[in-house]
């Protein structure tokens, strides 16, 4: 596939590179020589200097050409016209990065789609929906869900002493035969694991394991993880993304937000009806102090300062609160802010780049999303009638190497993922894979050509 992205920075620099993992052909514009020359020093994949709401530099981008265009500056009305110039040139689909779809209502929505736009996507919105998700799944520190809850992806960090610690994954399956999960990947010292049977489990190990949402008390319990309730929350930052966590929980939790911006609280006052609004820095101690916080239960700070997030935060575990969610925009900074104690890590870039991926690929792929903390990937995919993975047991499929089935959606009904399986057309398959080999399992759920 040939894509052009759009952008002004670090989001357009991942999702190429995420792309480029993808086998498509890629082409960045990007205003930023200098960004544009590392890009290239990077990956495979072409630059144009200039901005992206120039017809002349689209044409240069040969966009009449493009299979698909993605805007993600951080400008929404560039990305907005962008995407419309994309789709008069010639580009076959377009999907444009905006601020916030609250307000876009169906028959809004339907005057982008006339105008071209065949996508709006917002990681602010799904950052913050993240968020309230974790707020009401408190043991986990990362969920996937797929076909409205019907299996989980869960990832949980093996605390010390926990019952699972120094056992293979056999003793475990063995000792708790009524458990119906599936460990899918085990990150240990920056190192992704595809786990077998005979892997253990160490103190530490950050483990996604997939299940059915009845059997994730029992997952915590083994990992070591106490579940506690969530009543009372710190929300830090009151940009876009902590405007949509206070709008989704004000009405279930007592929410304190602090914000350092004068403004922006007077402007989140007039939104927030059941929401204290504090006008401060969270990095100040006696700020925190005076307002209570070693009565919080969970601690979150969404600013758009990374460092002014993972401070609040190792702040927060020093007055012992037990869940704390921090943004982390900078790539670098996710595995050190999991190695220091922050439980769960948001990341704008990730987020987007998984929306895009997904509109890049087959029919096959229903759901995708970058793994926060791991160089990888889980897929939910779609067998269609004649596929190779409808024709022989689980057991008897060549799967890519770095590539794991964890479970299968039928229907109504769920399974986790065994030897003896048969996937039947329509199934919906989670598969877990290492990067750069998607497209090779899209091909086990391609239709053949002919059927027998």
């Amino acid at each position: 596939m040939d894509i052009i992205i759009a952008g002004d920075g670090e989001v357009g620099f991942n999702l190429a590179e995420a792309l480029v993992d993808s086998n498509h052909n890629i082409t960045v514009i990007d205003p930023h020589e200098e960004l544009l020359k590392r890009i290239e020093s990077h990956a495979d994949l072409l630059t144009v200097v200039g901005e992206s709401n120039s017809v002349s530099v689209l044409r240069q981008a040969h966009v009449d050409k493009a299979d698909l265009l993605v805007s993600v500056l951080h400008d929404e009305h560039i990305n907005i016209l962008t995407a419309i110039l994309a789709k008069k040139l010639g580009a076959k689909r377009v999907i444009a990065r905006v601020n916030t779809l609250e307000k876009v209502e169906p028959n809004i929505r339907k005057v982008y789609e006339e105008l071209g736009i065949d996508v709006l996507i917002s990681p602010e919105d799904i950052a913050g929906h993240e968020v309230v998700s974790l707020l009401h799944q408190t043991v986990a520190t990362d969920i996937v869900t797929f076909s409205h809850g019907k299996l989980s992806v869960y990832l949980f960090k093996i605390r010390e002493g926990a019952p699972v610690a120094g056992k293979t994954l056999n003793q475990i399956a063995k000792e708790h035969k009524h458990l119906d999960f599936r460990a899918v990947a085990i990150h240990r010292d920056s190192h992704t694991i595809i786990p077998k049977g005979e892997n253990r489990f160490e103190e530490g190990d950050l483990v996604y394991v997939i299940s059915k949402p009845e059997a994730v008390d029992e997952l915590a319990n083994l990992s070591g993880i106490v579940k506690k309730e969530i009543n009372n929350i710190f929300l830090v930052g009151g940009g876009r993304v902590g405007k949509v966590i206070a709008m989704n929980m004000e009405k279930e939790m007592n929410i304190k937000l602090i914000e350092k911006d004068h403004d922006r609280c007077m402007a989140l006052s007039n939104i927030l009806d059941d929401t204290l609004i504090i006008n401060g820095d969270a990095r100040d101690i006696n700020l925190l102090e005076e307002e209570g916080i070693e009565g919080i239960d969970a601690f979150i700070a969404v600013t758009d300062s990374s460092e002014t997030n993972i401070v609040s935060c190792l702040h927060a575990k020093k007055f012992g609160i037990p869940k704390t969610i921090a943004l982390v925009e900078n790539l670098d900074y996710i595995e050190i802010s999991q190695s220091i104690g922050i439980d769960t890590i948001i990341n704008k870039k990730k987020i987007a780049a998984s929306y895009i991926i997904k509109h890049s690929m087959g029919t096959e792929v229903s759901a995708l999303r970058q793994l926060i903390g791991m160089n990888a990937e889980v897929l939910e995919m779609i067998a269609h009638e004649g596929s190779p993975i409808t024709k022989k047991p689980i057991s008897a499929q060549k799967m890519p190497e770095g590539a794991i089935i964890g479970g299968i959606i039928r229907g109504h009904e769920s399974f986790i993922a065994t030897g003896d399986f048969q996937i039947q057309p329509q199934d919906k398959v989670v598969v877990f894979a290492l990067p750069g080999i998607a497209t090779k399992i899209e091909k086990l759920f391609h239709k053949s050509r002919f059927l027998i």
